[in-house]
C-alpha cells in the first residue's frame, strides 16, 4: 500500500510538472472539457429550476382538479371543430352544481385581459380572473396578507379583489396593497388579499402570481363582452384517488344538461394537469436531448485533444520514460503516470466549467429560474475525470509497454 502511495504521489508530481512545461498548451487541451462541463451543469441546474417552477405553479391549482371546457387543452381533436362548440354557459353551470355529488368545490371561471392602475404605477396585459367564493377551494393558494372575497362579495358582485404576488411587487413596490384602490380597465376595485408566492415561469400569464381575482359578476357587469364568452367549470375532487369517478359523473352530468344522445360526441372537453404535465414532460425531454448531445460533441471533442496531446507528450518523453523503465520502474508506474497527467487536465479544465457555470446560472436566474443541485456538481467532476481516464488510456498503454532500450536510442 505504502508503495502505490509512493507511486501516486510521485507520478502525480512529474504530470504537474509536464503540465506546468507547456502552460499554453494545456490551456488549450482543456477548453472543450471546459465548454463541455459548463454546458451540462448549466442545462442541468436552468431545467431542475424551471421543473421546480413548474411542479410549484400546477401543485398551487391542484393535481386532483377538473377543468370543463369548450376547448381541450392538448388533443387530436380539430380546431375547427372546437370551435364550432356550443359556449359553456353560467345556467349550465348552475344546473351541472346541483347534479354533482363527488366534487367538494365547483366553480366558473371567466378570464378578461385588462391594464392595472394604481396612481402613477401600471402593468399592461394582466389576467382577471373572475369567479365565485368557491374557486379558491379548487386551488391550493396561500396568502401573504387579506383573504379570499366572500360568498356574499361573490353573490353581490362587489368590487373587491385579489391580486398576485408578481402583480402586487410591481403596482406596491414599497407598501401593503391591502385595502387600497386600484383600477382595472378604469374601474375601481378594492384589494381584499395577496396570494403569495406560488406560481411558475413556465404557465407565463397563467401563473397565479401575475393575476387578479374578482368576482364573476363584476367580470359581466363591468367588461359586458365576457358574457358571450364560453366559460370553463373548475371541479375538485375529494381526493386524489377520486379524480376518475369524479370525472366519469361530470362527463355525465354534462352531457345530461347539455341534453346530448347516447349516440352524440361530447361538445365539451374536461382537461386534467395530467396533459399540462404530459406536454412539459416533452418539451423539456427535447431541451434535455438536444443539451446532451451538444454537451457530448463538445466533450468528444475535447477527449480527441486530449489524447492527440497525450502522444505528443508521450514522444517528446521517451527518452524520460526509457530511463525510468530501465531503472526499475513498472508497466503500472508509466501508466499511471500518463493518466494522472490526462486527469488532471481534464479535472482542472472541469473545475473551471462548474464555477463558470455556477456564475451563469446565477445571471440566468435573473430571467428564468435555476437551481443549483449537489448532483449537478458531482456530474461535472466525474464526467472531467471519466473523460481523463478514457482519452488518457491509449496513451499511456503506449507509454507503458515501451522496451527501455528502444526508448532510449530515441532521438
Amino acid at each position: 500500500m505504502r508503495v502505490i502511495l509512493f507511486e501516486f504521489k510521485e507520478g502525480m508530481m512529474i504530470a504537474l510538472r509536464a503540465i506546468a512545461s507547456n502552460k499554453i498548451r494545456a490551456m488549450l487541451t482543456m477548453l472543450g472539457i471546459f465548454i463541455g462541463v459548463t454546458v451540462v451543469v448549466t442545462m442541468s441546474t436552468a431545467i431542475k429550476g424551471i421543473d421546480n417552477s413548474f411542479q410549484q405553479g400546477i401543485s398551487s391549482l391542484g393535481s386532483d382538479v377538473l377543468y370543463i371546457d369548450k376547448w381541450a387543452w392538448f388533443s387530436n381533436v380539430e380546431w375547427w371543430k372546437m370551435r364550432n362548440r356550443r359556449n359553456i354557459t353560467m345556467e349550465e353551470f348552475e344546473k351541472f352544481k346541483n347534479l354533482a355529488k363527488h366534487p367538494v368545490a365547483v366553480a366558473p371561471v371567466i378570464n378578461t385581459v385588462q391594464t392595472v392602475k394604481y396612481q402613477e404605477r401600471r402593468v399592461e396585459n394582466v389576467f382577471i380572473n373572475g369567479s365565485n367564493a368557491d374557486y379558491v377551494k379548487t386551488t391550493n393558494f396561500t396568502f401573504s396578507e387579506g383573504r379570499f372575497y366572500s360568498e356574499i362579495e361573490s353573490n353581490g358582485s362587489r368590487q373587491v379583489a385579489v391580486i398576485g404576488s408578481e402583480v402586487a411587487k410591481k403596482l406596491f413596490p414599497n407598501l401593503s396593497p391591502l385595502d387600497k384602490t386600484i383600477k382595472i380597465g378604469g374601474e375601481n376595485f378594492r384589494v381584499v388579499g395577496v396570494l403569495a408566492e406560488q406560481g411558475s415561469f413556465i404557465l407565463g400569464p397563467w401563473n397565479p402570481d401575475n393575476q387578479i381575482y374578482v368576482p364573476i359578476g363584476t367580470i359581466f357587469k363591468n367588461f359586458a363582452s365576457n358574457r358571450w364568452r364560453s366559460i370553463t367549470i373548475n371541479v375538485r375532487a375529494a381526493s386524489p384517488a377520486m379524480v376518475e369517478e369524479t370525472k366519469a359523473e361530470a362527463e355525465g352530468i354534462m352531457r345530461k344538461v347539455r341534453g346530448l344522445s347516447y349516440d352524440q360526441e361530447n361538445d365539451f372537453s374536461i382537461n386534467q394537469q395530467e396533459g399540462l404535465q404530459e406536454n412539459y414532460n416533452s418539451v423539456v425531454g427535447v431541451i434535455q436531448i438536444a443539451g446532451l448531445f451538444i454537451t457530448g460533441l463538445s466533450l468528444f471533442v475535447g477527449a480527441i485533444g486530449i489524447m492527440n496531446i497525450m502522444f505528443v507528450s508521450v514522444k517528446e518523453r521517451t527518452k524520460e520514460i526509457g530511463l525510468r523503465k530501465a531503472i526499475g520502474a513498472k508497466r503500472r508506474t508509466i501508466l499511471a503516470q500518463f493518466l494522472l497527467e490526462s486527469s488532471v487536465i481534464c479535472l482542472v479544465g472541469g473545475l473551471a466549467g462548474l464555477i463558470a457555470a455556477i456564475i451563469l446560472s446565477m445571471i440566468i436566474n435573473q430571467f428564468i429560474p435555476t437551481s443549483i443541485q449537489i448532483g449537478s456538481v458531482i456530474l461535472g467532476i466525474g464526467i472531467s475525470l471519466l473523460t481523463g481516464i478514457v482519452s488518457g488510456i491509449a496513451p499511456a498503454y503506449t507509454a507503458a509497454k515501451m522496451d527501455p532500450v528502444e526508448a532510449l536510442r530515441y532521438e
